[in-house]
């Protein structure tokens, strides 16, 4: 792992074992946050897994958010979607609800891939300005 320039936040190359690992590390503790959650009885089944996601995006990139959000569904659809602990054919409801998490993953993905990206580029100095705008011709 390697220091950012920003807060001082680790970071972990994308497309590491370490990356996924850590991705796999995320999923197993907001599904723990989520069974808490669900015996307090919230019906919401992807609460606690949408912030972790962007965390770990902006920690591990991209590619290890992507794969923790196809496990997250996974591990929603079999631990979290009522009969627990069994994958059944998904309801309307349960199906709009997977597809709602993949949207909101997507823009929370790349949301965070931009952050990580400003952060590199913060730590690197800043972007540098030439002397010449594009839009000026030198003629």
């Amino acid at each position: 792992m390697r220091r950012a320039g920003l807060f001082g936040a680790p970071r972990v190359r994308p497309w590491s074992w370490r990356a996924f690992l850590l991705g796999f590390g995320v999923v197993a503790a907001s599904a723990a946050i989520q069974g808490v959650c669900v015996a307090l009885g919230a019906k919401l089944y992807f609460a606690a897994f949408l912030p972790s996601l962007f965390v770990l995006g902006i920690v591990a990139g991209a590619p290890a958010a992507g794969f923790a959000a196809l496990l997250t569904i996974v591990v929603v659809w079999w631990a979290f979607i009522p009969p627990f602990f069994e994958f059944t054919p998904l309801t309307s409801a349960n199906a709009d609800s997977i597809n709602l998490f993949c949207l909101i993953a997507v823009l929370l993905i790349g949301l965070a891939d931009l952050c990580r990206e400003t952060m590199t580029i913060i730590s690197r100095g800043g972007l540098k300005s030439s002397r010449e705008s594009a839009a000026t011709n030198s003629q």
